[in-house]
């Protein structure tokens, strides 16, 4: 997709005026960082629940619980996976996500954390749509658990005319499925703790990509009927090939 746009004049000024400019947005940019580092630690301080319902999912090695999850580490980060049972593949968005859960994974497994992701889709539907995507992260099914609907990412057909609990607020029904994350810790003596959940726009630090696109002229450039990344987001096996640009001059 190539995006076009003219730029105002007065947009263009000398190098000593943007280096002008330049500074004061740094001090905002500092003071944004240290904001973010604030959050970061009162998140860490939340307090904890204490997770006593047992969880069964279903994965490439047959049955796990929750705590089996963790694979011998103490932290789970659990991607709460829009794909539900029949759906021919999983929600662009979170695909989105996950598609950059492999880079960072490679580092989380060897800093005490698990990255899960989690669908009530079927194994079979599961495995096959990972397989298409090229995906190396663990993905295991929540089917016959209730687990999705216990952390308010799953809904029933039944509340299709009405409102559902998602992102701590009652919303009307969207979907059967919606996405977010939640995390775990697991303490020696093997107990697992809920330590935090996050829902819609909360999870869009995951996304490596947006953090690029944040720092360009045109940003996200999501201007189109939806105003998200469904504007133009794809699953990655569907983006038309890039052109290729000759290095010729003529």
């Amino acid at each position: 997709m190539h995006i076009h746009q003219s730029e105002p004049e007065s947009r263009i000024v000398s190098q000593e005026q943007w280096l002008a400019a330049r500074r004061k947005y740094l001090e905002k940019e500092k003071e944004m960082m240290r904001l973010q580092d604030e959050l970061a630690r009162q998140r860490r301080a939340l307090p904890w629940v204490k997770v006593d319902k047992e969880y069964i999912f279903l994965g490439p090695h047959g049955k796990e619980t929750l705590s089996q999850l963790f694979d011998g580490r103490s932290q789970l980060i659990i991607q709460h996976f829009m794909f539900g049972p029949g759906w021919e593949e999983g929600c662009v968005g979170c695909s989105f996500k996950a598609d950059h859960a492999d880079s960072a994974n490679q580092h989380l497994m060897h800093h005490d954390v698990t990255f899960v992701s989690v669908s009530r889709a079927t194994l079979p539907e599961i495995e096959a749509f990972k397989k298409r995507m090229g995906w190396k992260f663990k993905w295991v099914s929540s089917y016959e658990s209730d687990f999705n609907f216990d952390f308010h990412v799953s809904f029933p057909k039944s509340d299709a005319n009405g409102k559902v609990y998602y992102n701590y607020n009652m919303i009307p029904f969207e979907s059967e499925e919606l996405p977010g994350t939640s995390v775990f810790y697991k303490d020696e003596q093997g107990t697992v703790y809920h330590t935090y959940s996050s829902y819609g726009r909360g999870d869009e630090s995951l996304v490596g990509a947006y953090a690029y696109l944040d720092m360009t002229p045109l940003g996200r450039n999501e201007n189109g009927p939806n105003k998200d990344l469904t504007d133009w987001v794809r699953h990655h096996d569907k983006y038309e090939a890039v052109p290729v640009k000759s290095n010729c001059c003529h």
